[in-house]
């Protein structure tokens, strides 16, 4: 059994240590706003906060979880009012959408970390996250606006 928090819920979960934390999120918590891409952490679809950082949940075991505040894109903001998720609306930066949650979960956790990041900042931050309809250049202009936000908010 591992406890934790998810949004803002405690939560216990009877699964194996070993199971990767994106199984629990997607298949016991029934989110599915965290995405399968890639099962080796490279692409970023499934990216989550834990205890405020972006990790990647394919990779991370659930017995990592054990006490740890856990955030998908379900919790960031349930009524969208985040400044990245604002961001992501008015520039209509997703094509496809799947890799969306992963992208915005990867620019708050960055943002809440430094708000006054250079385009070049941004583009380190995010190059662990692919799209593969290439909306680069919408994402880091969302990650600009969203990173104005914050800093006049």
């Amino acid at each position: 059994m591992t406890t934790f928090k998810l949004n803002g819920r405690d939560v216990t979960i009877d699964a194996e240590d070993d199971t990767p934390l994106l199984w629990v999120i997607r298949d016991e918590a029934n989110l599915t706003g965290t995405k399968y891409g890639c099962g080796i952490g490279q692409c970023g679809a499934c990216t989550i906060h834990i205890n405020g950082e972006a990790r990647r949940s394919c990779i991370t075991p659930l017995a990592a979880a054990e006490g740890a505040e856990i955030t998908t894109i379900e919790g960031l903001d349930p009524a969208g009012e985040h400044p990245v998720q604002k961001a992501w609306q008015n520039l209509q930066v997703p094509q496809c959408g799947y890799c969306q949650s992963g992208q915005i979960m990867t620019a708050a956790a960055a943002l809440k970390q430094n708000p006054d990041m250079s385009d070049d900042d941004i583009d380190a931050i995010m190059t662990g996250n692919l799209c593969r309809c290439m909306t680069y250049n919408r994402i880091r202009a969302a990650v600009r606006e969203a990173a104005n936000t914050m800093r006049e908010g």
